[in-house]
C-alpha cells in the first residue's frame, strides 16, 4: 500500500467517527479534482483586477454578496473576502477596530475561541477579559463594571455568536444598552460567528447579530456547517472601515487590503458552488434537520441519566464527559468535566445511537463496581 493511500484510509476512518468538532462532512467537491493541476491565487481584494489573472475573484464576489444579503445589507455598505478560516477573520476585525481608535480595551468573555488571545498579542491591543455566564454567555454585569474603569477609553466589543464549548450567544442588545448607559461614543463592535454565522439567521428567535443591528465586522467560518476540504471562511465589514486600511500595490497591479497577500482561490469555488447548489432555503434545511438531531440527542442522553443540555435551538449538546476511552473513540471535545457533540450535517441518527449506546455501557459497568 502506497503511503499516500495510507494517509487517506486513516483520515477517512477518523472522519466517520468525530462527533464533538463542528465539521460538516456531507459534501463531495470531486467535479474540482481537475483544478488541482492549476495555480490559482487571488492575490488582494476581491474587487480589484490584478496583473495575475489566475484567479476567482468573480465568484468571490458572488460569496461575499450572498452572505452580505443574508446578514441583513449588501455589498453597497458591507466588504468582505474568502479567508483561511474564523481566525483570520477575526484577526481581521480587531485590525480595523485598531485602526479606527487610538488606545481603544477589547472587551472579551473568558469563553472566547482561544485563538483571539493570540490576535490580541499579534496586534498589541490593550484588552480585557470578562466572566461568563455558565451557559458560555458573557457575564453582562461584570462587563458594566469593567466598563465603568475605562469609560475614558474607546472599546472594543468582541462577541461570540456561539461558543467554542456551549454555543452561547451573547445578547447585542444588553451591550448596547450598555453603551447607551454609560454614553460610550466611540466603540466598535466585532462578532464572532464562525459556526452559527450559516444558522443564526434561521434560528427562532433570531440573536439580534447583523449589520441591521448596527455591527462593524463579522468572522463566518466556511468549513464548519457548509463543510469543506479545507478550512476557510468569510469576514465582513462595514465598506468605511476596508477604507481607512486600503492600499495600492504596483507589483500585482491591484489593491492591498486583506491580511495575507497570496489567497486561496479553490475556496471561493467551493463555496460558490455551494451558494448555487443549495441558497438560503438549503441552508434552512440542513439547520433544521441538524437541529432535530441534536434534540434527539439531549433526550436520548437524559434518558439513560447523562445530563445533557443545550442553548436556544442549538446544534451542541452538552454533556458530562464520559471516560476518555469513549472520547478518544468519538473525538468530543472537552473542558473540566464537560464534552459535547455538534450535530453537523453528515452526523446520522445511528452513530449517534452507538455512541448513547457506549455510554449506557460504560454507565451500567461503573454502577455494578459501585455495587460491588
Amino acid at each position: 500500500m502506497s503511503r499516500i493511500k495510507e494517509i487517506y484510509d486513516r483520515i477517512s476512518e477518523a472522519s466517520s467517527h468525530f462527533l464533538g468538532y463542528p465539521l460538516a462532512k456531507d459534501f463531495n467537491y470531486s467535479e474540482f479534482a481537475p483544478f488541482l493541476n492549476l495555480c490559482i491565487n487571488n492575490v488582494g481584494d476581491p474587487e480589484s483586477p490584478s496583473t495575475l489573472s489566475i484567479d476567482t475573484k468573480d465568484v468571490e464576489r458572488e460569496v461575499i454578496s450572498f452572505f452580505a444579503n443574508m446578514l441583513s445589507s449588501s455589498t453597497n455598505d458591507v466588504w468582505g473576502y474568502v479567508t483561511n478560516g474564523g481566525t483570520e477573520g477575526n484577526l481581521y476585525g480587531l485590525y480595523l477596530a485598531r485602526e479606527s481608535f487610538n488606545n481603544s480595551v477589547v472587551y472579551y468573555s473568558e469563553s472566547t475561541h482561544y485563538s483571539v488571545k493570540k490576535n490580541l498579542h499579534l496586534l498589541n491591543i490593550k484588552n480585557i477579559v470578562v466572566r461568563s455566564q455558565d451557559n458560555g454567555e458573557i457575564d453582562y454585569e461584570d462587563l458594566e463594571n469593567l466598563i465603568t474603569l475605562h469609560r475614558d477609553k474607546p472599546a472594543v466589543f468582541f462577541l461570540n455568536i456561539g461558543t467554542t464549548m456551549t454555543e452561547a450567544v451573547d445578547d447585542l442588545d444588553k451591550i448596547k444598552e450598555i453603551i447607551k448607559k454609560y454614553a460610550i461614543k466611540d466603540y466598535y463592535i466585532h462578532c464572532d460567528a464562525a459556526f452559527l454565522g450559516c444558522i443564526a439567521p434561521f434560528v427562532d428567535p433570531k440573536p439580534k447579530f447583523d449589520f441591521a443591528e448596527g455591527i462593524d465586522s463579522i468572522s463566518i467560518s466556511g468549513h464548519k456547517f457548509i463543510g469543506g476540504p479545507i478550512p476557510c471562511g468569510i469576514v465582513l465589514a462595514k465598506r468605511k472601515h476596508r477604507n481607512r486600511i486600503v492600499n495600492s500595490v504596483s507589483y500585482v497591479g491591484t489593491l492591498d487590503t486583506t491580511i495575507t497577500g497570496s489567497r486561496n482561490g479553490l475556496t471561493p469555488l467551493l463555496l460558490w458552488a455551494f451558494i448555487e447548489k443549495h441558497g438560503k432555503e438549503g441552508l434552512i434545511s440542513r439547520a433544521r434537520k441538524s437541529q432535530e438531531l441534536a434534540a434527539y440527542t439531549e433526550q436520548k442522553l437524559n434518558e439513560i441519566g447523562v445530563k445533557a443540555w443545550r442553548n436556544n435551538e442549538a446544534l451542541t449538546v452538552v454533556l458530562d464527559k464520559p471516560s476518555d476511552v469513549l472520547c478518544k473513540k468519538y473525538q468530543l471535545a472537552s473542558e473540566n468535566d464537560m464534552a459535547h457533540i455538534i450535530c453537523v450535517p453528515g452526523i446520522e441518527k445511528w452513530q449517534i445511537d452507538a455512541f448513547i449506546e457506549d455510554y449506557a455501557k460504560e454507565l451500567f459497568i461503573a454502577e455494578r463496581l459501585t455495587h460491588n
